[in-house]
């Protein structure tokens, strides 16, 4: 069972440091000024999941849980809410959302579960199925999610043939936009295609913000390498020795680094 003892804790640290004599930065944060560090504190916890650093996950998690508590402490001096009224809120919901659980409604499957979620949530007085995907988060998982969600009551292709077709579609779309001058055209066409192929990372059970992120992480390393062999060989990472950039390159690939 959960140490509660250990999270009231954490709430009663937190109402020192912001209490009268507490620490002067946390006194002085407020929602606004805490933004950048909950979304920064997000992606340390991703990036501990990439690297499947397993020990580092409890204190990720808590630096996202403080976070949580500092707004709900901040929330409680404005008299506006607290910790508790968090906690029931998404105890609320859960209960609310999951019938097949805590009522006598029934989803044998994920899906099933996915499609009635959105149906509560319309039912709620939600006007949209989108409402609810930040727009704030970044465009490739926002993509995804807004997919996901239209999805989830029916807005879907029949069978992956249809999204590879679209994909083609939009690939010839855009090498003929890419052939004119209009800039707005071709960003246009750019953005039909990406959605496509988050569309198609749906279709094949790929989270694409994590595919990319993944490349990305991979094509670091790689071309990290390709710099310390540039180095060991006392050559310049420059256009005129792409050949030889390219040769360590595929040895990077070759080892798998």
């Amino acid at each position: 069972m959960p140490n509660h003892d250990e999270f009231a804790r954490l709430v009663e640290i937190m109402a020192i440091l912001r209490g009268e004599g507490g620490c002067p930065w946390d006194r002085e944060q407020t929602h606004e000024s805490l933004r950048p560090y909950l979304l920064e504190e997000t992606y340390e916890v991703l990036e501990t999941i990439d690297s499947g650093q397993w020990e580092q996950l409890p204190d990720e998690l808590g630096d996202v849980l403080l976070q949580i508590v500092f707004h709900a402490q901040i929330a409680k001096e404005h008299g506006t809410f607290d910790i508790d009224v968090v906690a029931r809120k998404i105890n609320e919901k859960l209960i609310r959302r999951h019938p097949h659980i805590f009522d006598d409604a029934e989803a044998r499957t994920a899906e099933e579960v996915k499609h009635r979620w959105e149906e509560i949530k319309l039912s709620e007085g939600n006007k949209s199925v989108l409402h609810g995907v930040p727009t704030s988060q970044p465009a490739l998982n926002r993509a995804f999610r807004v997919q996901e969600k239209a999805a989830g009551v029916g807005f879907e292709w029949t069978d992956i043939k249809g999204v590879w077709e679209k994909l083609g579609e939009e690939m010839d779309e855009l090498r003929v936009a890419s052939e004119s001058a209009d800039r707005r055209k071709i960003e246009d066409e750019i953005g039909d295609l990406l959605f496509s192929v988050v569309n198609l990372a749906r279709f094949l059970g790929v989270n694409p913000e994590d595919a990319l992120r993944g490349t990305i992480m991979k094509f670091v390393r790689r071309f990290q390498f390709v710099e310390s062999e540039m180095a060991k060989a006392s050559m310049t990472m420059n256009q005129k020795n792409l050949d030889v950039m390219d040769k360590f390159w595929e040895q990077a690939k070759q080892q798998e680094i």
